[in-house]
């Protein structure tokens, strides 16, 4: 007789877009002996997660544990690499910069390196933050790091994704490990009356799924979580785009570095990607016109643009509520700014994987994934926001929310006081990718920290410079992007 805390040992993913597919590759590579079966519904034309072209890092990691070459999830699926993003217009006067992932700057003294930059830059002798950025001065000259150069060991690239075709590799992948693939469209959920467990779904045509856990991935319209609960903690307030627009344009040279523009009604993004170049307008709807939107993609150089997206951000306080857990979408709807979309989707899915509870989901258990994940999305949240939040623009667009979360609240007091970050668990995002954000768009604290106290002004300028000219010199010996994508190519045939 099985106990009701017996493991795990089937579980039901729903939703046929990369998240889905992605959990089901995870959990049948990852939890040996669980039988996994997925519901391949269509991808919803509003399901970020599975619709996002641009991912972090962290993508990367997440093919790394599954086993996956990256040859086999890059190349072959018609994929790329990308450094960064280069923020345009977001701070009124001030010039463009560049947020990249790696470190900026090179400890020395007894403090960390921006506090030696925020007082250059309080004396007018400061050049551009992110020129101390490896990765950042890369991407800016299109070019790719060699790893042998130990100044570009903390460079961390991410990745441009043909969404078609890495759907199906990740599918294909899913089937060689066993997946079971089911075809239809989920027409009821049926839930035990006894603790309002999902107990099975039926199909429209009349089949029946069952499991012991049920992996929601079906977009915000979250059609399993969804008939447990309708809680949801809507964003609104702080976030004014509510549309999203995509066009492809012509090819242009391969860059790492992608462009986000700040608009009176929005943003707008650039990126040149393998035989295409990408484009994106993500916008308030009360503001532009669909019509309005597709002009602007024409103008920026972007064709044939898709149907408007609607979506309204927010996130499930509890995507964890017995025993169904839901993911991408289904959980958080963010907008794309910083591509954080696939990241907190893989992200679920590797806790899933590590706090994957007995058959009975023990409430603590629950509780401790909903804490975890929780904590999460509201930092990433934090982060998109801290753009809006710290952007000199003018406009009823550009007008701040009448109150930011707290945690944004304390991170902006904090640093503002003597450029200090507090530490908070979950953080997504490291220390220097907040400084590039605020220290890029000209928030500089009011008192310089008295830690640098033992290096005098003159040192910190010469060694800053110093770090500035082994970037330059460390660049020019790196390929442009265009080489070092055909010379991985020419690997792969090889």
């Amino acid at each position: 007789m099985t106990t009701p805390d017996a493991p795990i040992r089937r579980v039901a993913i729903v939703g046929g877009g990369i998240v889905g597919w992605s959990a089901a590759a995870a959990l049948r590579r990852r939890v040996p002996g669980l039988a996994v079966a997925i519901v391949a519904t269509p991808p919803a034309a509003d399901a970020l997660a599975d619709r996002m072209t641009h991912t972090l890092p962290s993508t990367i990691g997440f093919h790394d544990d599954l086993g996956l070459r990256e040859e086999d999830a890059v190349l072959r699926a018609g994929g790329g690499w990308r450094l960064g993003t280069l923020f345009d217009d977001w701070a009124g006067d001030l010039p463009s910069y560049v947020h990249t992932y790696g470190p900026c700057g090179q400890p020395f003294g007894t403090a960390s390196f921006h506090h030696h930059w925020v007082r250059a830059a309080r004396a007018g002798t400061a050049a551009p933050f992110d020129a101390h950025a490896p990765a950042a001065a890369l991407a800016r000259a299109g070019r790719m790091p060699v790893p042998s150069a130990a100044i570009f060991a903390g460079t961390q690239p991410a990745l441009v994704l043909d969404v078609a075709r890495y759907r199906a590799m990740l599918e294909a992948f899913a089937r060689h490990l066993g997946v079971e693939v089911i075809d239809g469209a989920i027409a009821t959920v049926r839930l035990r009356a006894a603790d309002g467990f999902v107990e099975r779904l039926s199909l429209a045509d009349g089949r029946t799924v069952e499991a012991d856990l049920f992996v929601d991935a079906s977009g915000p319209s979250a059609v399993v979580r969804g008939a447990i609960d309708g809680e949801r903690e809507d964003w609104s307030r702080w976030f004014r785009c509510d549309r999203l627009m995509t066009a492809e344009g012509a090819a242009e040279p391969l860059s790492p570095l992608d462009r986000v523009t700040a608009l009176p009604v929005g943003w707008r993004w650039r990126s040149a990607a393998a035989g295409r170049t990408l484009h994106g307008l993500c916008y308030a709807g009360d503001l532009l016109s669909d019509d309005e939107a597709c002009r602007e993609l024409a103008v920026a150089g972007g064709t044939a643009a898709s149907a408007a997206i609607s979506f309204r951000q927010g996130t499930r306080r509890a995507p964890w509520a017995r025993n169904c857990v839901a993911i991408g979408d289904a959980a958080t709807v963010i907008e794309p700014l910083d591509f954080t979309n696939l990241h907190l989707a893989q992200s679920a899915i590797d806790r899933i994987v590590s706090m994957l509870p007995g058959r009975s989901c023990h409430p603590l258990e629950v509780a401790d994934y909903n804490r975890q994940a929780q904590a999460e999305v509201e930092r990433v949240r934090d982060f998109v926001l801290c753009h809006y939040a710290t952007a000199r623009r003018a406009g009823p667009f550009w007008q701040p929310p009448d109150g930011l979360p707290d945690g944004l609240s304390r991170t902006l007091a904090l640093f503002a006081e003597r450029g200090r970050l507090p530490f908070f668990e979950e953080e997504t995002f490291a220390r220097d990718d907040w400084l590039a954000v605020l220290l890029g768009q000209g928030v500089l604290p009011r008192r310089v920290d008295p830690l640098i106290d033992t290096t005098a002004a003159g040192d910190s300028d010469r060694a800053m410079a110093a770090y500035r000219a082994a970037i330059v010199q460390a660049v020019l010996q790196c390929p442009k992007m265009d080489d070092y994508h055909n010379l991985q190519r020419e690997r792969l045939i090889q």
